[in-house]
């Protein structure tokens, strides 16, 4: 709004002629989501207390998780909000990429809503069944996949990172990469909320590097340079991921240990689709690999233990999975776990920023 508002002005105050650079307002996109966040928490989290909208602790989990009972959740509402007020504010609504974003955390951030919802109203953590949520997850993915097919000048070919001249079009077929790629990540996400802001930490590191990939990537000569695909129209979504990065910041001020408050499903599924989401725009799928290393691990520490279990009649990998519960059970203390997390997330998302210089 800011930016439809002001920047028609520049010819007759070229000041204005600032709102036309995305790096300007990506920071104050950021700016203002943080500060939103900041401004909205407080009251949020009073609210939230006030309904005894609070988050269920299951019973077979670390013995040291009981003490976080009765901790206010669905924190996820208020990090969409500020970081979606930001984005109307200083993004140019007139970029498709923008309403796509958009449709991600809408209707992502409402599943996990109705996950929560269910949750409170059971009085357990059981919210919804995994076949209806994985349901939704794929149809909206699949919203996605469609809308992109379909978008002018968007191209469907699959970009290997380091082969440069490996690009193949995969037509219909592409839909099934986003499906993969936007439900797999979501649940990542999810999958890795379970310690005071050990999602939220790796997730604003993962998308401050796909910033840096989308600017590179919607930028036709940078993106030459580079080596890289060029995506027309992407640079836009750099106002959003700064936006994003803002709002998580702002909410790990009252999710770092001992959280005043979680995310909740609302939180951790829309996030990790809009994290998805941008890896696909950029078209640096498989690099989300490295850049959300975290949340992959997670993700195969379930699936060892859960297909070991299984094969084995009932031996375990791990202590308990995901991974995290494993070390925290080895003795670790849980502060220890979170810092020890981001550490290994900045070092893969440096190593990912690295292999620009490898194309």
């Amino acid at each position: 709004m800011i930016y439809h508002l002001l920047y028609p002005l520049h010819d007759s105050f070229p000041i204005l002629n600032v709102f036309r650079y995305i790096t300007f307002r990506t920071i104050y996109a950021a700016i203002t989501a943080l500060t939103l966040s900041f401004i909205i928490a407080p009251w949020f989290i009073q609210k939230v207390k006030q309904y005894q909208i609070r988050q269920y602790i299951q019973d077979d989990g670390p013995a040291t998780h009981q003490d976080k009972v009765g901790t206010p959740t669905m924190g996820g509402v208020f990090i969409l909000f500020s970081s979606l007020l930001a984005v109307l504010l200083w993004a140019d609504l007139g970029n498709g990429f923008i309403w796509l974003l958009m449709y991600v955390a809408v209707t992502f951030g409402l599943i996990g809503f109705l996950d929560d919802f269910l949750m409170l109203k059971r009085k357990n953590n059981k919210g919804l069944t995994a076949r209806a949520k994985l349901f939704w997850q794929v149809v909206f993915a699949l919203g996605i996949g469609l809308f992109l097919y379909f978008y002018p000048d968007y191209d469907t070919r699959f970009a290997v990172p380091f082969f440069k001249g490996v690009r193949p079009d995969l037509g219909l077929g592409y839909l099934l990469v986003v499906v993969f790629v936007v439900v797999g990540t979501s649940n990542a996400v999810n999958l890795t909320d379970g310690l005071d802001g050990l999602a939220i930490g790796p997730f604003f590191i993962a998308m401050g590097t796909y910033l840096i990939f989308t600017y590179l990537s919607g930028h036709v000569k940078i993106a030459e340079y580079l080596q890289i695909p060029y995506a027309p129209g992407v640079g836009e979504v750099t106002v959003f991921c700064g936006a994003l990065v803002g709002a998580s910041i702002g909410f790990l001020w009252f999710n770092a240990y001992p959280a005043q408050i979680f995310m909740g499903d609302v939180g951790s599924l829309p996030l990790g689709a809009l994290l998805g989401t941008v890896a696909i725009l950029v078209k640096q799928e498989i690099l989300l690999i490295l850049v959300g290393g975290i949340f992959v691990i997670e993700t195969i520490s379930v699936i060892m233990q859960v297909s070991f279990f299984k094969a084995t009649n009932g031996k375990r990998i791990f202590r308990m999975a995901p991974v995290h519960h494993h070390f925290e059970l080895k003795g670790w203390p849980e502060p220890k776990v979170i810092v020890r997390f981001w550490i290994i997330a900045g070092i893969l998302s440096l190593i990912a920023i690295s292999t620009l210089k490898l194309r």
